[in-house]
């Protein structure tokens, strides 16, 4: 859910490009995680393994947040839901790959009409959304690496912000004549800009300790809810348009969710029932 409504605070964020804020959301996140990890009194054991582990998980992160936000402040951010909304469906592929979980031929329905409804998508914004696979596809292998850490939610986000910083940093010094530009010349927007670190870091360590607590499958309905709350907020809020094919696309996809749900709440009753039984 704080995922569905930050594009709120996005907008909000618009005197400043799109890459300016990932790299501003990478060093006050960076900041903001410090002193958590002191509060734990416990250091963080990464060798050269798990730190590579974490740069490719930075690196992916920080790509779907590029994405995200460039989506978002340039209307698009209907066609991000849109990503969201799959995103779940590519856990399940990748957990059935890498993890073994499997899915029934009801849910294996449920992801066919997901794919139609993104199919559904092309025609009626005249281009194969890319924007949407794109953020769907990152963010899902976001998810399988941080399940092969060994490192736990605190530790893996401090080390893989850690290591996008420098690029930040950079990034900062380059595209900005002085600190007063790099916080949007004023004190209103340097509060903004600061608060990026929070609204970031709260939702990813809230992820992280999921997805290596959860199957990805489960991880997968949960994150039904942002997206809907980031299409009503483009739709309602923000004006952008909606057509009647992509509220065909979008039915499609809602179909393919409830067809999901309403199998798991049925093996979740069956299992229940046979545990009463035993």
């Amino acid at each position: 859910m704080l995922w569905g409504v930050l594009p709120i605070y996005w907008k909000h964020l618009d005197f400043l490009s799109p890459g300016s804020i990932v790299a501003q959301r990478t060093c006050w996140t960076f900041l903001m995680l410090w002193p958590l990890l002191w509060w734990r009194r416990v250091g963080i054991k990464a060798d050269a393994r798990i730190v590579a582990w974490h740069f490719l998980s930075g690196a992916l992160i920080g790509g779907n947040w590029l994405l995200y936000v460039w989506a978002t402040l340039n209307d698009r951010m209907i066609e991000g839901a849109l990503g969201y909304y799959i995103n779940p469906f590519f856990n399940m592929l990748f957990g059935a790959l890498w993890f073994g979980e499997r899915q029934n031929r009801l849910q294996m329905v449920a992801i066919a009409v997901a794919l139609i409804g993104v199919l559904v998508q092309i025609p009626g914004v005249g281009h194969f959304p890319w924007v949407a696979v794109t953020l769907a596809v990152t963010f899902s292998l976001y998810g399988v690496v941080r399940k092969r850490s060994q490192l736990g939610a605190l530790d893996g986000l401090m080390v893989e912000t850690g290591v996008l910083v420098p690029l930040a940093l950079g990034w900062l010094l380059w595209t900005n004549s002085g600190v007063a530009e790099a916080f949007g010349g004023s004190w209103q927007h340097g509060l903004l800009v600061a608060g990026t670190g929070i609204v970031t870091a709260i939702p990813l360590l809230l992820f992280a300790f999921a997805s290596r607590n959860i199957r990805l499958s489960t991880l997968g309905m949960l994150q039904f809810i942002g997206p809907t709350c980031q299409f009503f907020i483009g739709w309602k809020i923000y004006g952008e348009p909606m057509t009647s094919v992509r509220l065909l696309s979008f039915g499609l996809i809602w179909l393919a969710v409830g067809l999901y749900a309403a199998d798991a709440l049925r093996l979740n009753v069956r299992n229940r029932s046979s545990l009463k039984k035993s």
